[in-house]
């Protein structure tokens, strides 16, 4: 059958990517600095072949044929030569040449950010995001021209498939007329409640914090480990999920968030159906439900407080010393107003929930720039300021560091991504609604540490369900209704507003 023949390729896919998954993990947190340029020769070898095999040149007819036996085919395996096909359209829009190119400007470039950002070089680090720009450019021709979408469009398809900047706007125009008002009245709200944890928190018990933590909320360790990167990111394979983190001395929560956020990655590979494992079907259903698990764990569950009341003793276990001197600041209540705080911030990944929006529509707008031609990578600087300036009230004019440098995205040409984020969040929102009607004890569950009804719940409507269906069609399944922005708004109302009394 063309169709079995198909998933064959497609699992010597999968053993290929996961090679390249593993040697892009080690090229973020192992790899010695010297071993930058061979590793990108390296891995632009490896994405050729990639590339290559993703467009054998029998494909065409196999999947001619493989419609044709379309009749004995089972729902799930309908689906799969459906992402299958998608998969194939999409590598084989880009010439093998390209694919090359790509792979190492991307390379060059990330490499080169890890350093330049330090030292708040956006002079320097031009010359490789010129160039990053300009070889994504071509691709999101080429990937428009086959797609028949938008060059934009069509480098957002490739995260989260089905949706466009047309599909976007509406939702963001409605956050950027919400947030501002909402930002103010938070912070009137708020006061000085929820002042900074004083510290110091050694970075070696922040980390024996985040794997315990991690072990409570459901990470498997046989299939999965936590290191330290430059960023904070979730890969691997869903066998071998790789997380990471940073840390910071002064703050804990920024570790220990950024943990919990990447185990909401990690625990939705680890959980994807393993009868389907290796074939598209089987993978996560786009970049915007995959943002959804880490957010629904980060902000929903453990920004809330029913999880500080069952997390504040392991917290005042972790860190001793600091919970000797000022025990009064690692009470359940404490922790609680410090975690759910409105902060406006120049960081994106340190960015609280109501303020995280605003950092993800001027990365879009400006996206969108990029890739039009309308704005120039040399003029991104003063385009990040005025959006910030606009959106926040912050300005990062001689500060690229913390502004258009701090994301390891674009130098890695990951220019279509970032409206996932708050799609993500949006999505998070919804499903935490459905299941609060679903199990009516949630919040109970959640400060005793039970969260094993809740993984249920998601294994059900979302993990089990792989690509099976469409991002649009999953939500709606899920939550009984379309992705929009009311549960989003309810939600930060009732913890920044009410404070979840």
């Amino acid at each position: 059958m063309s169709y079995a023949a198909l998933t064959e390729h497609f699992k010597r896919l999968s053993h290929l990517r996961h090679v390249e998954a593993m040697v892009s993990w080690d090229e973020a947190t192992m790899m010695p600095t010297g071993g930058g340029p061979a590793r990108g020769e390296a891995l632009s070898t490896l994405r050729g072949l990639i590339h290559q095999h993703a467009t054998r040149p029998d494909f065409a007819d196999l999947f001619a044929a493989a419609v044709g036996e379309g009749s004995a085919l089972s729902p799930w395996q309908t689906a799969n030569l459906r992402e299958m096909k998608r998969e194939w359209l999409r590598a084989a829009a880009l010439p093998n040449r390209l694919v090359e190119a790509m792979s190492r400007a991307e390379s060059r470039s990330e490499q080169a950010w890890r350093h330049l950002r330090a030292k708040n070089d956006f002079a320097g680090f031009l010359p490789f995001f010129r160039e990053v720009v300009a070889l994504k450019r071509e691709a999101a021709q080429a990937l428009g021209q086959a797609l028949s979408l938008s060059p934009y469009d069509a480098l957002m398809d490739g995260f989260e498939p089905g949706f466009t900047a047309e599909k976007v706007r509406p939702l963001f125009a409605r956050l950027r007329s919400f947030l501002p008002g909402f930002i103010a009245k938070a912070l009137e709200r708020q006061g000085a409640a929820g002042a900074p944890t004083p510290g110091p928190f050694p970075t070696e018990e922040q980390r024996a914090l985040g794997l315990a933590l991690m072990g409570k909320v459901g990470f498997d360790f046989n299939h999965g480990r936590l290191d330290t990167s430059h960023h904070p990111f979730c890969g691997g394979v869903p066998e071998d999920v790789r997380i990471t983190t940073r840390y910071d001395q002064a703050d804990f929560s920024k570790a220990m968030m950024g943990v919990l956020h990447e185990t909401g990655h990690a625990k939705y590979e680890q959980n994807l159906p393993k009868e389907w494992r290796g074939q598209p079907v089987g993978a996560a259903r786009g970049m915007a439900i995959h943002e959804s698990q880490s957010l629904f764990l980060e902000m929903q569950v453990c920004r809330s407080r029913s999880f500080w009341a069952f997390a504040a003793p392991m917290v005042a276990r972790a860190f001793p010393a600091a919970a000797h001197a000022t025990p009064e600041a690692f009470a359940s209540e404490a922790l609680f107003l410090g975690m759910a705080r409105v902060v406006p911030g120049y960081i994106r990944v340190n960015a609280d929930e109501v303020t995280y929006p605003c950092h993800v529509i001027l990365r879009f707008e400006l996206e969108l720039g990029l890739i039009d031609g309308s704005l120039r990578p040399e003029d991104v600087p003063e385009a990040w300021d005025v959006g910030m300036r606009d959106l926040l009230g912050l300005s990062t004019s001689g500060n690229d560091r913390d502004g258009c440098m701090q994301d390891v995205h674009w130098p890695a040409g990951l220019i279509g991504y970032f409206p996932s984020y708050t799609l993500g969040a949006l999505t998070a929102a919804q499903l935490f609604q459905a299941a609060l009607r679903a199990l009516p004890d949630l919040r109970g569950q959640l400060s005793r540490g039970e969260f094993e009804p809740l993984d249920a719940w998601l294994r059900q409507h979302i993990w089990a369900q792989g690509s099976r269906i469409g991002t649009s069609e999953l939500v709606e399944q899920a939550t009984g209704k379309p992705l929009g922005t009311e549960d989003f708004e309810a939600h930060v109302a009732f913890r920044y507003l009410d404070r979840e009394r």
